[in-house]
């Protein structure tokens, strides 16, 4: 289909990735993925999606310990056996192959899980990473959670690392660089609704899309 295109949304901790995709979403007529992923993944690979929730975006120096735990104690029962053992390599594959099937059926807008490495082959394809000052993400967390300041920028600190675990191990990049993306942009400087219509028209050079800008 002529009009398949992809934009790939990272994103620190508070800053208002998501919500700068759904804009996206809203403006460009089409869907967005995040979470859905893990339900789409369960369907597909029939396990349950608490297996994939408890994977999602684990740290990926801990997978080989997993691995070993499994071997010493194989029979360990439910919680500590095979739902751990697929929560590295496997997982992925099986979340990265929904990812794909999704690119090539449908323009979409897809929320972290690798998908800008999943998806670097796309011939349509757009990589973005959002981020903010810490103030402003302290401030979203504070507003969402109803969580101190502290509790938030040790929320930040230790979200930010996971994904930046995730993101390295699977893509052999750098979480955050400039140069892992086509564009990084702040929400601290436009704020949601402008960010959006700033990556919009960076979309329509990039990927020519038709739009009524």
């Amino acid at each position: 289909m002529e009009n398949r295109f992809v934009i790939n949304i990272g994103r620190q901790i508070g800053s208002g990735g998501k919500s700068v995709g759904e804009a996206l979403a809203r403006r460009l007529g089409i869907r967005l993925y995040d979470k859905e992923l893990i339900n789409l993944a369960a369907k597909e690979s029939g396990l349950c999606p608490e297996i994939f929730e408890r994977a999602d975006e684990k740290e990926s120096h801990n997978r080989l310990a997993t691995l070993l735990g499994y071997l010493r104690a194989p029979f360990a029962g439910d919680d500590g056996g095979a739902s751990d053992v697929l929560s590295g390599d496997a997982l992925f594959k099986i979340q990265s192959d929904v990812i794909r099937n999704i690119a090539a059926r449908e323009p979409a807008i897809f929320v972290g899980r690798c998908a800008d490495y999943i998806l670097r082959d796309h011939p349509r394809a757009l990589s973005v990473f959002i981020t903010a000052s810490e103030a402003d993400r302290a401030a979203r967390i504070c507003g969402r959670t109803g969580c101190t300041e502290a509790e938030a920028r040790q929320t930040m600190a230790h979200g930010d690392a996971r994904r930046a675990d995730y993101y390295n191990y699977y893509s052999m990049r750098t979480w955050g660089a400039a140069g892992s993306y086509d564009l990084c942009v702040s929400t601290s400087v436009l704020g949601i609704e402008a960010t959006a219509e700033l990556i919009l028209r960076f979309a329509a050079q990039k990927l020519d899309l038709k739009t009524d800008l």
